[in-house]
């Protein structure tokens, strides 16, 4: 029986793979990757050969059972995504859920994901956080603020530029406009860009000035204050 690997690939940099993702991409049969093109400009550069299949949102519901027979008959096959760690809001529970289900062995590899670097260089309190993903675009996505508004730790959430003015504007008027944010933009790219703030602030800010790349935007949690928790770390020490 061959194994699944769960293979995380750089989200900016293409210097940010470890060298044991780059050993398994050679070795394995196939690569299951969410946008072939994408996939394989990575492949390309580091002088990779290995067939690729496109597995996504879109059809991953019809391949699993394929994929899983193909495990079973030896086949060590590795999942990527376009970017960052397979599963983290791109597809991959389904197929992994499939294979713990037949008994196949699968496998994650540590590695890139956007909202680590993004919450740990933000400033805020990253010892306990709550990753919330993408909001729902309409249908639930007041619900799941109000549900929110209270949460005390840490919430991290991925957004498209086109939408990101608008959460702002929702967060400032469910969380309170005085909320402290940071929005971390095109982690690991060139034009890498962290700008903190309160929710409107930053509303004000990019309703004037625009936006563009991937974004992670990471809220306070509820009753934050920079100024107590300095304090505390410096009695602490």
């Amino acid at each position: 029986m061959g194994k699944l690997y769960l293979i995380p690939t750089p989200v900016g940099n293409m210097e940010d793979i470890t060298l044991r993702a780059l050993r398994l991409l050679k070795e394995v049969d196939l690569i299951l990757a969410e946008d072939t093109r994408t996939t394989a400009k990575l492949l390309k550069h580091y002088e990779i050969t290995t067939p690729l299949l496109s597995h996504h949102k879109y059809n991953e519901h019809q391949q699993v059972e394929r994929i899983a027979e193909r495990l079973i008959r030896g086949e060590n096959i590795a999942l990527v995504s376009d970017a960052g760690t397979p599963g983290i809001s791109d597809p991959g529970f389904l197929l992994t859920r499939t294979c713990v289900e037949k008994g196949i062995t699968t496998e994650c590899l540590p590695g890139a994901t956007a909202f680590v670097p993004a919450l740990v260089n933000s400033g805020f309190p990253c010892d306990r956080f709550c990753f919330e993903g993408f909001l729902p675009q309409k249908k639930g996505r007041q619900k799941k603020l109000n549900a929110l508004a209270e949460e005390k730790r840490t919430l991290i959430f991925y957004e498209s530029p086109f939408r990101l003015v608008k959460s702002l504007e929702q967060m400032a008027q469910t969380f309170g406009p005085g909320r402290y944010a940071c929005v971390a933009r095109e982690i690991s790219k060139v034009f890498e860009e962290f700008r903190r703030g309160t929710l409107e602030e930053l509303a004000l800010y990019y309703s004037q000035q625009g936006i563009k790349g991937e974004i992670v935007l990471i809220v306070a949690g509820q009753g934050y204050n920079a100024d107590e928790e300095i304090q505390i770390e410096v009695e602490e020490d």
